[in-house]
């Protein structure tokens, strides 16, 4: 017989694609692909597929570029979000994790639920998911419990950015993921920043390593964006082109081959510090704003202790005098 809350989150499922919400939601438009296109049913209980040793190798021979340049960032990803129970995945295009960071103590936990190297957690295999549903749609997002679409992953806070590769081209996706019952909005949104920049700072180490010998410099646009790079040569022609960049552009034919862009920016490096300094002080000016200054009210919303919290507000100037 099956477990009730198992068929209620069937039906839910069922009854919002009958109902024609997939116009309208991206979920449940996932869910719709999950249900009629990979024929999987939310209530089974099988655990994700897993490689075998070989084939985890050949993955990750595969996008070895990839991984060398992922690895100063997960590891300060992790220390970002390990303390909050989470883990860190970095997906190939296929969905499956070939790097991976976590805390020891909850190694088995993770484990178990298939948030594991070599576990498939592809859209096709695992129904809407964080990086499955990730790499389809090819945007940041978080999948949180209930909106997965397998019953047994509803215990799950999966938050996922995707990272180009070189040439612009869907590489992977960087992940964190937990079983928190108590993340609270703010936290996901500070978590949410957190995994766009060092997905932002993956494709930046990875275009570096791919052009060794060319000059990188921020493309000159009217809207600065820090991951809109070039790669240029000694002549000032571009060679290379990050995703960004060729989007800025695209309005031009054959970027690459062409002299560097004129613009009063040529030369500047990435910001990216200031510009998560700027996303985390909006999300904890906001939690204060919401728990009307207590301190303690804030720091519980976002998941942090009293002390952290304060050490924040004097980083921000918004420690207010006794």
């Amino acid at each position: 017989m099956q477990h009730p809350e198992r068929r209620r989150h069937a039906d839910r499922i069922h009854l919002a694609i009958e109902a024609g919400e997939a116009a309208t939601s991206a979920l449940v438009a996932s869910w719709r692909r999950s249900a009629a296109l990979h024929r999987l049913d939310p209530a089974e209980r099988r655990l994700p597929q897993r490689l075998g040793d070989r084939d985890l190798a050949i993955a990750r021979e595969r996008i070895e570029p990839l991984l060398k340049a992922a690895q100063t960032s997960l590891d300060r990803l992790f220390l970002a979000v390990g303390g909050m129970g989470c883990c860190v995945l970095l997906a190939d295009r296929n969905g499956i994790p070939l790097e991976r960071r976590g805390a020891p103590g909850d190694d088995e936990a993770f484990e178990g639920w298939g948030l594991w190297t070599g576990c498939v957690w592809s859209e096709d295999s695992e129904g809407t998911n964080g990086i499955g549903t990730c790499l389809v749609e090819q945007r940041s997002l978080t999948i949180h419990r209930h909106q997965h679409f397998f019953t047994r992953n509803t215990l799950l806070s999966c938050t996922t950015a995707p990272i180009y590769d070189h040439e612009g081209q869907l590489a992977g996706a960087l992940d964190v993921s937990s079983c928190r019952a108590d993340l609270s909005d703010d936290l996901i949104n500070l978590v949410a920043v957190t995994v766009g920049d060092a997905a932002r700072r993956i494709e930046t180490e990875a275009f570096r390593l791919a052009y060794p010998q060319a000059r990188i410099v921020v493309a000159p646009m009217a809207d600065w964006t820090p991951n809109a790079l070039l790669a240029v040569d000694k002549d000032d022609l571009v060679i290379g082109a990050t995703r960004a960049a060729r989007h800025a552009y695209r309005h031009r034919d054959g970027l690459i081959g062409r002299p560097v862009p004129a613009g009063d920016d040529a030369g500047a490096e990435p910001r990216y510090d200031d510009e998560l300094r700027h996303a985390e002080r909006v999300i904890v000016e906001r939690a204060l704003i919401r728990s009307g200054g207590n301190v303690t009210a804030a720091a519980r919303q976002l998941g942090l202790s009293r002390a952290t919290l304060h050490r924040k507000l004097g980083k921000f100037g918004l420690e207010r005098p006794h």
